[in-house]
C-alpha cells in the first residue's frame, strides 16, 4: 500500500495550506515573468506574450462551461456560471476577454491579430488545449481544484500594475484593467473552489490526488512562459 493509502488525512487547515504552499512552483516565478516585471522585456516581446496569453483567455470559458456540463449540482452551477460571465461579459459589463483585447491595443497589437490567433506558438496552444480536455474528462471536482491556482493570481497582478506603469511608459495605463479587474475576482473565485476541494478531497490519498492536479495546473502554466520565451528570446 502507499504511504498516502494509510496515512491519515489532513485537517482542512493543513490541507489547505499543503496546496498554497504549491505557490512556489506558479509561473510568478517563471524566468520570463521575472524579467517582465523588471522591465527588461522589449515591445516585441511583451505583444508576443500578450497574443499568446489571448488564446488562454478565451479559453477559459470553455473550461468553465465543461465543469458545469459535467456538474449535477445546481447550487454549483448556478455559482460557477459566473466566471462565464466574466471572462464572456454580459449587459454593459465587457468582460474579461475584451478587456484583453483592450490590453492588446495598448501593447501594438490589432484586434484582427489577437482573434486570428496567428501569434499562438504550438507549445501554447498544446498546454492549453490540454488544460481545456482534463476540464471535459475530469470529475467535476477535480476541474474546480485545477482552477486553485487563482490562489497565487492576485499577487502577479498587482505585481504588473505597479511595475509596468514605470517600466513601459509606452504602454497606454488604460489597456491594465484586465489585471486591476481580476484581483477581486480571483479571491472570490478562490473562495468558492476551495470550498469544493476542501469538502470533496477528505481521505489522504484524495488530498494527495488533489496536489497532483493543482500540480499539473501550474505545470501548463509554466510551459506556456516556456514556449513564449522561447518563440521571443
Amino acid at each position: 500500500m502507499t504511504i498516502a493509502a494509510t496515512a491519515s488525512a489532513w485537517t482542512c487547515g493543513e490541507f489547505e495550506a499543503q496546496l498554497r504552499s504549491r505557490g512556489a512552483g506558479y509561473h510568478i516565478h517563471h524566468p520570463f515573468n521575472v524579467r517582465m516585471n523588471d522591465g527588461l522585456l522589449r515591445p516585441d516581446q511583451i505583444r508576443g506574450w500578450v497574443a499568446n496569453r489571448f488564446y488562454y483567455q478565451v479559453n477559459i470559458p470553455q473550461k468553465d462551461a465543461a465543469i458545469i456540463a459535467n456538474c449535477p449540482d445546481r447550487a454549483t452551477r448556478r455559482r460557477w456560471v459566473q466566471r462565464i460571465l466574466d471572462h464572456d461579459g454580459f449587459g454593459a459589463n465587457e468582460g474579461g476577454i475584451e478587456a484583453w483585447v483592450r490590453l492588446g491595443e495598448a501593447v501594438g497589437l490589432t484586434r484582427e491579430a489577437l482573434w486570428s490567433q496567428r501569434h499562438v506558438v504550438p507549445g501554447v496552444r498544446f498546454a492549453v488545449d490540454a488544460y481545456v480536455n482534463f476540464a471535459r474528462r475530469a470529475p467535476w471536482q477535480e476541474a474546480v481544484c485545477s482552477s486553485l491556482t487563482e490562489m497565487f493570481a492576485p499577487k502577479i497582478h498587482k505585481d504588473r500594475l505597479a511595475t509596468w506603469p514605470t517600466h513601459y511608459t509606452w504602454i497606454d495605463p488604460e489597456g491594465l484593467q484586465y489585471f486591476r479587474s481580476r484581483i477581486s475576482l480571483a479571491e472570490r473565485d478562490v473562495e468558492h473552489g476551495l470550498e469544493v476541494t476542501l469538502g470533496y478531497f477528505t481521505t489522504r490519498a484524495q488530498q494527495e490526488r488533489a496536489l497532483d492536479i493543482l500540480q499539473f495546473k501550474l505545470d501548463i502554466l509554466w510551459s506556456m512562459l516556456d514556449a513564449i520565451e522561447l518563440a521571443n528570446p
